[in-house]
């Protein structure tokens, strides 16, 4: 594993931060680090890199206990509060924050360049900061945050801002990026963005983990017996294990009953002599899980609005 995390704790006066959370995370991994606004993932992150120091528990990168000189230079970390300055010009800015991360000049230039190119911001290297929209700066902040080539790169809601095609541009370079061995930790509360990049997860809620395991899994454990059939014409009758759910045309959205098998439900309409063109079962989106496990706490409602 590159990054355990074992039993952290943070508490600030009377609320518990991060409570108790424990988490693996291999080598070339996108990581999810989910829950609502408040939930603890900040802390946690602060506490991974060394920003924050926990009260308990232990952070083992590579298998050895984190130690802040030997191991951040191996991290990249974007925050979702940036850190540009807004008076530099965005070339100098980005060979500024790469000699600082141990970069020669030359060095810092040809990688500045190499990703300039790649994220079509040639255009832009004599721009001041401050004159650039918030997704053109998030653009700059992802470059200065990957151009040391990190182990462990930490991205908190690194599309914030993004229009949909440069959102797709940095998603490609996370998994390009992922393919090529660096472990991604995604921190967000965009449940579609979730499914669509990371591998494994966990849900953050009040300090605790409530979630743990792989996208595919999750959604397996919390499926409720829905299934969807397209025929060739409606149905005119229905077989009795079953409860409609919705009806469109030809399609059918049902709940299957408790004892029934959706291979009897085919069978059925077979039998009935339906011609079947779709048949499938759905399941829960990470969104609407998610929201079930968070429904009735302090978080749900700043979760569900966000």
């Amino acid at each position: 594993m590159l990054l355990s995390v074992k039993n952290l704790k943070k508490y600030y006066a009377t609320q518990k931060a991060v409570d108790d959370i424990s988490f693996d995370i291999a080598q070339g991994s996108i990581f999810g680090l989910l829950g609502p606004n408040g939930a603890g993932k900040s802390t946690l992150l602060r506490m991974v890199t060394g920003i924050f120091y926990p009260d308990s528990g232990q952070v083992l990168f590579n298998g050895e206990a984190f130690d802040m000189l030997k191991h951040v230079g191996e991290m990249g970390y974007m925050p979702e509060e940036r850190g540009l300055y807004k008076k530099m010009k965005i070339g100098e800015q980005a060979l500024y924050l790469a000699q600082l991360r141990g970069l020669s000049r030359a060095e810092a230039e040809k990688r500045s360049k190499d990703w300039f190119a790649r994220l079509d911001m040639n255009s832009w290297w004599d721009k001041k900061v401050e004159d650039l929209s918030k997704g053109m700066s998030q653009k700059l902040q992802f470059v200065t945050t990957v151009i040391h080539n990190p182990k462990l790169l930490i991205l908190d809601e690194p599309f914030s801002g993004l229009d949909p095609v440069n959102a797709n541009v940095l998603k490609d370079e996370i998994f390009r990026l992922a393919k090529e061995g660096t472990t991604v930790i995604f921190s967000t509360h965009r449940m579609e963005q979730v499914e669509e990049i990371c591998d494994h997860i966990i849900l953050v809620n009040q300090g605790k983990k409530i979630l743990d395991g792989t996208v595919k899994q999750v959604r397996q454990d919390f499926k409720e017996n829905v299934f969807s059939i397209t025929l060739e014409r409606a149905p005119t009758a229905l077989p009795e294990g079953i409860e409609v759910m919705k009806q469109q045309d030809n399609t059918l959205v049902f709940h299957l009953k408790e004892g029934e098998s959706a291979n009897g439900v085919l069978q059925y309409f077979i039998g009935q002599g339906y011609m079947v063109g779709a048949f499938s079962e759905i399941l829960p989106s990470l969104n609407d899980i998610f929201i079930r496990l968070v429904q009735g706490t302090a978080a749900a409602r700043a979760f569900q609005e966000v």
